[in-house]
């Protein structure tokens, strides 16, 4: 119970459904926090919405495992250039590892969040299918597409059949002191008045960086380098064309950013290392059709999937070119036939 609306209903939905239900809030982060979903208030209002409730409430403190597993990854991968998603990595490494093994430890059948994804049989008696929530626009299988057979055996995913409108009248017709509550938006661990550049200055040296354009020349400054994403068009100005430039690379030992048009920016493909990819079930044959997302609501991209045998991973081709998927990001990949499907994911090199 992270103190929002979503793992609230969740809870209430097992309640009323006849089930043994304890609630469980995560202390991850040590540090101030007004944002995202590990402040003082958060776990208070879990809190009280378990007592509305009549269940059990605990607080699991994590913070050493969320700061070694989590936070610093998250620090180290803008000092060398890559965008990292901390969302996914404290889902991978927090709420469906530690905290799914600690429900096991102290007898629990199943593990139950709020998000908004299903968990569904493929076919029959068939293997498990993790597909998107109802509600497109809270839908939240991207950020959970590392999931396998053996996390989605013993997860439960109540509010995934609901849209957001009603999860917040259900939480409305309980009383429930989160009913109206907004949804939390921003990295747990970085504070509105810092922003992700006040805290990662205080974690390692930013350096200034020259933007220069595809044939080396000077086109400008940034003020950090290891704060720049391939891709980015914000603070890129615009070519003597007068068009916006883009983000094509980030060079941070160089203390370079090159920077190009829309036509140079855009790219055919994503190779995903091999040690990163995960699968849901049966992994995608070379040369199978699948949907790629790229990030937590981007538009679904149709693709190939290739086994590259000199790299020992996946080189995902698009059908049409993209703006580039920058290093450290994850890729979702969806059944092509049921784009509604999780297949697998993996992680851009």
């Amino acid at each position: 119970m992270s103190g929002g609306v979503d793992s609230s209903v969740a809870a209430a939905l097992l309640v009323e459904q006849g089930h043994e239900v304890v609630g469980a809030t995560l202390k991850l982060w040590g540090g101030v926090s007004d944002s995202g979903c590990c402040s003082v208030a958060d776990v208070e209002d879990a809190r009280r919405v378990a007592q509305q409730l009549g269940i059990d409430h605990h607080v699991f403190n994590l913070t050493e495992d969320f700061d070694r597993h989590v936070v610093t990854p998250y620090v180290g991968a803008h000092a060398v250039g890559r965008t990292p998603n901390p969302c996914i990595e404290c889902n991978r490494t927090m709420k469906f590892d530690r905290l799914l093994r600690r429900s096991d430890r102290l007898g629990f059948d199943r593990l139950a969040t709020g998000h908004h994804a299903r968990v569904a049989l493929s076919h029959g008696d068939g293997p498990l299918s993790l597909r998107r929530g109802v509600d497109d626009a809270k839908d939240q299988s991207y950020v959970l597409s590392m999931l396998g057979q053996g996390e989605l055996a013993r997860v439960v995913f109540p509010v995934g059949e609901m849209t957001k409108d009603e999860v917040r009248a259900h939480a409305r017709r309980l009383g429930l002191r989160t009913a109206m509550k907004p949804d939390s938006q921003d990295v747990c661990f970085i504070g509105s008045a810092e922003g992700r550049e006040g805290f990662l200055a205080g974690r390692l040296n930013l350096h200034p960086g020259e933007v220069v354009d595809a044939a080396g020349n000077p086109a400008g400054t940034v003020e950090a380098v290891e704060l720049v994403t391939v891709g980015q068009r914000r603070g890129m100005g615009h070519g003597g064309d007068g068009k916006r430039r883009y983000v094509t690379h980030v060079d941070v030992p160089a203390r370079r950013v090159t920077v190009g048009g829309a036509e140079s920016v855009a790219r055919s493909s994503v190779f995903l290392a091999a040690h990163s990819v995960t699968w849901v079930d049966t992994p995608l044959r070379s040369g199978a059709r699948a949907v790629a997302q790229v990030s937590a609501h981007g538009r679904p991209i149709r693709c190939t999937v290739d086994t590259d045998v000199e790299r020992g991973g996946l080189l995902i081709r698009f059908d049409s070119a993209q703006r580039p998927v920058a290093p450290g990001q994850t890729v979702a990949l969806y059944d092509a036939d049921d784009p509604d499907a999780v297949v697998g994911a993996g992680i851009a090199a």
